[in-house]
């Protein structure tokens, strides 16, 4: 029976790359992959389960392809990602619509369950984790200028809101060697922007005796020819060292572009969380960077409504975000989250309280954004042409201070005629700005 599989990848980059090394088994095993989800015979939802929000979502693309199957334009749904490693034969349970559930370590079944879901049997399997190789190839499902790179999975850090460790486990740093080798052929397939990836990216290399660290990393990836941007995300404030910045300070390839995740300020609220520091040791952090690198962007995510949080815990938050002037800043309200601490902790704080204080940050932030894109009104910036426009009829693209699927766009004007290709690199001049994004000029 021939088969056409589809697959939808919710949740981050992390569970992209599982996405990824999914499909090329399939390949591999001779199934014809397909983008257009509704037409295939048997779908996979890889789940996001960080947060409720992600969990609602995961649930309704599985009932949504349950639809299609009772109307048989589907023969079989297999489950994989973080929501089916979190709660595995309760999932499976729930949503008899499900074929096949496969844990996070049973990644590598993915052939079989496909198989089994296409003849409607049906297959659960929760392995250990370790049985999912972070190795293997992959079949990209981005654009083929760019690419994550994921260097490790897993968590030490062991934040009290976080489900992460529940669900993947703790820190697996993949070897250095296999890291440049998939980076090289990257490139090979025309890769000119690496996007690093892990739960944390700082610590990478720490739970290996081979002395596998993030800075000798960045400088061999620098070796690689083709490779133009290398792009550091998530990285942990207290684990970011001199010599990591140093190594960013001295790499052109490294952009100018860290992503720092703080969640919050207060440093009592920071230690509720099972985080280090306070708003003096982040000012710090910051100043730190700025005074290496002043032409740094920085990117955070902050947290509103932690348990206990008070209207002065709040301020410190805004006070901190308002010193540093963020060029890039992204905001969630808290998600008690099952067997997790902050789920019990006593103080929870009302839902409009969260987003009323979500709000008033995002709406300082608008300002300290807007700040910064008028500053780069009439500077040439180097541009990722990413592809054309054709409502608003021009080409657009994002500059080294732009991460992909997160931050603004550049949209560049060209001469009457002018075709631009996807993955070029152009000068563009910086000419006006639209909300977050900028409008430039292109320069020949």
């Amino acid at each position: 029976m021939s088969c056409k599989v589809g697959m939808v990848s919710l949740g981050c980059p992390k569970n992209q790359m599982d996405a990824e090394l999914m499909l090329a088994k399939l390949a591999k095993a001779g199934y014809e992959i397909t983008d257009q989800s509704g037409l295939a015979d048997v779908v996979i939802v890889n789940t996001c389960g960080f947060i409720e929000d992600a969990k609602k979502e995961a649930i309704e693309n599985i009932l949504e392809f349950a639809q299609l199957k009772k109307e048989k334009q589907i023969r079989g749904i297999v489950v994989t990602g973080c929501l089916a490693q979190r709660y595995q034969e309760e999932l499976a349970t729930e949503l008899p619509e499900c074929d096949c559930v496969l844990g996070l370590g049973a990644n590598g079944d993915i052939v079989e369950a496909v198989e089994k879901a296409n003849k409607g049997e049906k297959l659960c399997r929760f392995p250990d984790l370790s049985c999912w190789s972070l190795e293997g190839d992959r079949v990209l499902t981005t654009p083929s200028f760019f690419a994550y790179l994921r260097i490790a999975d897993g968590c030490d850090n062991r934040c009290a809101y976080c489900a992460i460790p529940l669900i993947r486990g703790n820190l697996r740093s993949r070897p250095m060697d296999a890291l440049v080798s998939e980076a090289k052929a990257l490139a090979a397939g025309g890769a000119k922007e690496l996007v690093l990836v892990a739960q944390d990216t700082t610590v990478y290399g720490r739970d290996r005796d081979d002395g596998a660290s993030l800075p000798k990393l960045l400088d061999r990836l620098c070796e690689i020819d083709g490779i133009r941007w290398i792009r550091l995300l998530y990285c942990y404030p207290d684990h970011i060292t001199d010599e990591l910045l140093d190594t960013i300070a001295r790499q052109e390839k490294v952009v100018r572009y860290l992503d720092v995740p703080i969640q919050h300020a207060s440093g009592k609220i920071l230690k509720a969380m099972n985080r280090f520091g306070d708003k003096d040791t982040l000012k710090a952090l910051f100043a730190r960077i700025r005074e290496k690198m002043p032409d740094m962007v920085l990117r955070t995510t902050v947290m509103t409504g932690f348990p206990g949080e008070t209207e002065a815990d709040f301020e410190e938050l805004c006070e901190l975000t308002e010193a540093v002037k963020f060029e890039r800043l992204g905001c969630f309200t808290f998600s008690p989250e099952e067997g997790t601490p902050a789920a019990q902790m006593p103080d929870q704080v009302p839902e409009e309280d969260k987003a009323r204080r979500r709000d008033i940050l995002m709406e300082q932030q608008a300002v300290v954004a807007q700040r910064y894109n008028d500053t780069l009104v009439g500077t040439v910036r180097e541009v990722l042409v990413e592809s054309f426009d054709r409502y608003g009829e021009c080409w657009f693209g994002r500059s080294a201070a732009d991460a992909p699927d997160i931050d603004g766009k550049v949209f560049i004007q060209c001469p009457k005629g002018k075709t631009l290709s996807p993955g070029a690199m152009v000068q563009v001049k910086i000419t006006d700005t639209l909300d977050w994004d900028l409008i430039g000029e292109l320069v020949e």
